[in-house]
């Protein structure tokens, strides 16, 4: 049994347009990394946060690694204990799954010193409560491709069931991350309960199933069709400024799609090869300073299909 050991889980883009809740792939960068070892004290411990500024609570009852981990030896059924130490290298607030990248860390991790005692899946249902202790919900969009990798589909919350799908070769993926926040739970709030017509949700019907019809062929235009969301965006647009002249400009530089990140304020495109990719993400870039007045921070890369991983 391994005693200690050093984990990296990466950021992911949710929704990915018209998929709310159901679809999210894992990105190459950014990512957070977590170093977990065996204790002989039951329970969990969070000795240390490095890179949160101080903004997280060391509480493993309302910290997501903590209730991640704890998760973990609940299921496992074991009475070991674990201290964690998390370092942060995502931006808080960031539409990038930084919550979800660390309750993904955790679960993995604690999953790996006990030598595996949880499937893959019970790995991202335990990460679900660290989301739930984020956001208050029980999402696992951001946290079930951090884990696994690759583009992930939620079939069902009730039975739970996850659906890995194909990545296209030559797919590339922009983030853009202006330097502003957007709280997860602020952005859900605004669609919770919320009416849509029935003409917008057969809208993303069609979009959703496009996209994975999309995935299967290989067939990148029609990808980027698919990035269409006619419930969650006109929603939370207004929260992001800039979005609109921030959208105009990577589908003028070539996006084959474009929408927000998860809740924002990120900002995602796809392209079909790296140099358009570049062109897409300096176009973004500049869309935010000029529109915003806002810096931000650019992630181009192809999706990471590995997940979650030890750091040797």
């Amino acid at each position: 049994m391994q005693r200690r050991l050093r984990v990296f889980a990466p950021a992911t883009v949710a929704n990915l347009g018209p998929g709310f809740d159901v679809l999210g792939l894992a990105l190459s960068r950014p990512g957070d990394e977590l170093e977990a070892e065996l204790s002989d004290a039951p329970g969990v411990e969070i000795v240390d946060i490095i890179g949160d500024r101080g903004a997280l609570s060391r509480d493993p009852a309302t910290n997501v690694v903590g209730c991640a981990a704890v998760d973990v030896l609940r299921r496992a059924g074991v009475q070991t204990g674990v201290r964690l130490w998390l370092h942060k290298h995502m931006p808080l607030a960031s539409g990038l799954g930084s919550s979800g990248a660390s309750s993904a860390a955790a679960a993995f991790a604690v999953n790996e010193l006990l030598d595996r005692p949880l499937s893959q899946r019970e790995v991202v249902l335990s990460a679900m409560e660290g989301e739930r202790a984020a956001s208050g919900a029980l999402h696992a969009d951001n946290v079930a491709p951090s884990v696994m990798g690759g583009i992930v589909l939620v079939r069902s919350y009730d039975p739970f069931e996850l659906v890995p799908l194909p990545v296209p070769a030559g797919l590339e993926v922009v983030v853009v991350h202006p330097h502003c926040d957007v709280s997860t739970a602020v952005a859900r709030k605004l669609v919770k309960d919320r009416a849509f017509s029935l003409s917008d949700v057969v809208a993303n019907l069609g979009n959703v199933a496009a996209f994975v019809a999309a995935l299967a062929a290989g067939d990148l235009a029609l990808l980027g069709r698919s990035i269409q969301d006619s419930l969650v965006e006109p929603v939370r647009a207004p929260l992001i400024p800039g979005f609109a002249s921030v959208k105009q400009a990577a589908l003028a530089a070539g996006a084959l799609g474009c929408s927000i990140a998860g809740s924002g304020p990120s900002v995602f495109s796809f392209a079909g090869d790296a140099g358009v990719a570049a062109r897409i993400g300096s176009a973004m870039q500049a869309a935010f300073r000029s529109a915003a007045h806002l810096d931000s921070d650019v992630y181009s890369g192809a999706v990471n299909t590995q997940g979650a991983r030890i750091v040797r």
